[in-house]
């Protein structure tokens, strides 16, 4: 295969690869939409259950209240009707008494049961609206879940015609390329960069004359010895900004924001290219 043909079809394989690495980042972030809507159920159940337990302490309090009501009431009929068989002054008094206080701590009780029947109402409608949010919630959980589903299946073909482009593209491809250039695609959206002068457009880095020479040559695939991209030529009206007197792959001249990131991955391809400069920067197509 001449370099030309396959140059192109790493072109073609670059396209293919970049749409599906981009619907595979769609696909892992669709679960992420359902998420806030299961987490909001979640907090409307266990609000739920909190007031709910409150609202069930509350009647047997409510309850509790009734009962001692029902007993206050019992010691004022008797101290009332006691009120017929008293013969001193001394009985009258002490029976007015607790005539009066038990009428008093049944006032208080009574008090007592209008504010906790306020309470239960309020809770009650606490409630209702909880379990409308639940069940609302609950519906668009619901029909997020198919949407979901739905729009998984849609990329799952999507993936699956890209698969296929990408098989067809790749068999007449080195698979050690392939590997690699996947590998860069999936950090940078670019693995085919042009070399313009003896610059690497990819990472802006200064390339050796004699390197920026074999990659003019278009006879084998070179990979930038500092970003790792496969490298073709790029001739240009003006390539006079494009060379550098330093040989050597200076840093010179760039600035800080043109340096490519110094993470474990770039490090291994650079360590990779470097290896592979040293027995002449490539490997024969």
């Amino acid at each position: 295969m001449q370099m030309t043909e396959t140059l192109s079809k790493l072109k073609d394989l670059q396209d293919v690869l970049v749409t599906k690495y981009s619907i595979e980042a769609k696909m892992d972030e669709l679960p992420k939409s359902l998420s806030g809507s299961l987490e909001s159920l979640e907090q409307f159940k266990k609000e739920y259950i909190e007031k709910n337990a409150e609202f069930e302490a509350e009647k047997e309090k409510l309850t509790a209240l009734k009962a001692d009501l029902a007993d206050a009431e019992k010691e004022r009929e008797a101290g009332e009707k006691g009120m017929d068989n008293i013969s001193t002054h001394r009985e009258y008094e002490l029976l007015d008494k607790q005539i009066s206080e038990a009428q008093e701590h049944e006032a208080e009780i009574r008090k007592e049961i209008v504010k906790e029947e306020k309470i239960i109402a309020e809770l009650e409608d606490l409630l209702q609206d909880n379990l409308n949010l639940i069940k609302s919630t609950e519906a668009e959980v619901n029909e997020n879940k198919s949407s979901l589903d739905s729009e998984t299946e849609s990329y799952k073909k999507q993936i699956e015609d890209l698969e296929k482009k990408e098989a067809d593209i790749s068999k007449d491809l080195d698979s050690e390329t392939i590997i690699k250039f996947q590998r860069i695609i999936r950090r940078n959206n670019e693995g085919l960069v042009a070399v313009r002068g003896n610059v690497c457009t990819g990472c802006h880095m200064i390339l050796p004359a004699q390197f920026a020479n074999e990659v003019r040559k278009n006879e084998k695939i070179l990979f930038c010895p500092y970003c790792s991209r496969i490298l073709t030529y790029e001739e240009t009206t003006d390539e006079s900004e494009y060379y550098s007197m330093d040989e050597a792959g200076s840093l010179s001249d760039l600035d800080d924001d043109d340096l490519i990131e110094d993470d474990e991955d770039i490090i291994e391809d650079e360590e990779e290219s470097q290896d592979s400069s040293s027995s002449s920067m490539g490997y024969d197509e």
